[in-house]
């Protein structure tokens, strides 16, 4: 069966109901599971709670006269949103979103983080309680993470997407914009070993799929988070993964918000939009499903809701994140990175 129709499959059992349908053999998911718990366990988490980024970026363009406040970015997911790995506020993707988001639009950015390690899909509703419920306005966009987790503990597909899309659901109602980083591809883990690693592959590639489906029906959009995007960490993963082999390093979060910020700021209108798809670098407009199919299997693809049953599959040129002063305006954490517009 193909990517693409797997993946309708498992979009369409989240919609209706469904619960029982599954990614792939479940003596084969077992063994992937089995494989990829048994490497985290050898490579030891024993890492610290990530950083706390929330705050103020881009304080220096405060005070204008026609100063219309602070975007407000959130992220939610799991604990590659939450940025664990890294030792510092401002090494968090987070916290790199925001100081890049501040950049492109010369304006303030005030950046609530959410996320939670080990979170599965059914922590969503409630992250998106704590960013909704209280009395403070909606974010202006939302950045989701997550997947990995509802893979390594057998979350059944159908429950994963139909989490998603629900929490998606809320924020669009709310009138926040949704960026979705799909779920990375298990099969880069270094102590997974073939056919395992293969396996391992295919049924992270087909939960990205179905996730893409789900959120893009609802007006969000999707960055592939694939091999924890592109080439740079199967060629240098004693660089882009952390000291555990498992979540990524300082460098690695930067490479994954350089392909993410483009489409946050697409999302807010702040990139400029063209309906002339560069085919030079494989753009397309495609079925929903297949779009996703083929977003799934090249990290770091946008795929954007067009019209009717059809998405446009974009790869956005990534920005550069120099070093530079460009931190909160307040504590709890300074930060020394921005994009450059």
């Amino acid at each position: 069966m193909s990517r693409a129709r797997t993946a309708r499959r498992i979009a369409a059992g989240a919609a209706y109901g469904g619960g029982g349908l599954g990614l792939v053999g479940v003596a084969a998911v077992g063994l992937v599971l089995a494989e990829v718990q048994f490497a985290k366990r050898t490579v030891g988490s024993g890492l610290p709670d990530p950083p706390r980024a929330d705050g103020l970026y881009g304080g220096g363009f405060c005070g204008s006269g026609l100063d219309p406040g602070p975007l407000r970015l959130a992220m939610m997911g799991d604990s590659t949103a939450a940025g664990l790995g890294v030792h510092r506020a401002r090494q968090t993707p987070g916290a790199l979103l925001a100081s890049g988001l501040a950049a492109v639009a010369e304006r303030p950015v005030e950046l609530r983080n959410v996320a939670l390690s080990g979170a599965m899909s059914d922590d969503l509703d409630r992250q998106a309680g704590l960013l909704l419920d209280g009395d403070a306005p909606p974010p202006d966009i939302c950045v989701i993470m997550i997947g990995a987790n509802d893979v390594t503990r057998r979350m059944p597909p159908t429950q994963s997407v139909r989490h998603l899309t629900s929490a998606v659901r809320r924020l669009r109602l709310a009138g926040t914009e949704v960026v979705v980083g799909t779920c990375p591809d298990l099969g880069t883990i270094e102590p997974v070993y073939q056919p395992l690693r293969w396996l391992a592959r295919r049924v992270s590639r087909q939960l990205a799929a179905a996730q893409t489906i789900g959120a893009v029906s609802l007006g969000a959009r999707t960055i592939s988070m694939g091999d924890l995007l592109g080439p740079e960490f199967a060629a240098n993963p004693r660089e882009m993964f952390g000291p555990d082999s498992y979540h990524p390093s300082a460098e690695g979060y930067a490479t994954a918000a350089m392909a993410i910020l483009p489409t946050v700021c697409a999302a807010l209108s702040l990139w400029p939009e063209s309906d002339r798809l560069e085919v030079s670098r494989d753009e397309d407009m495609l079925p929903v499903a297949q779009a996703a199919s083929a977003a799934a299997g090249q990290a770091g693809t946008e795929v954007t809701p067009a019209r009717g049953p059809w998405a446009l599959l974009k790869h956005r040129r990534r920005r550069r994140v120099p070093a530079e002063d460009a931190g909160p305006a307040h504590p709890p954490a300074t930060l020394t990175h921005s994009q450059d517009p």
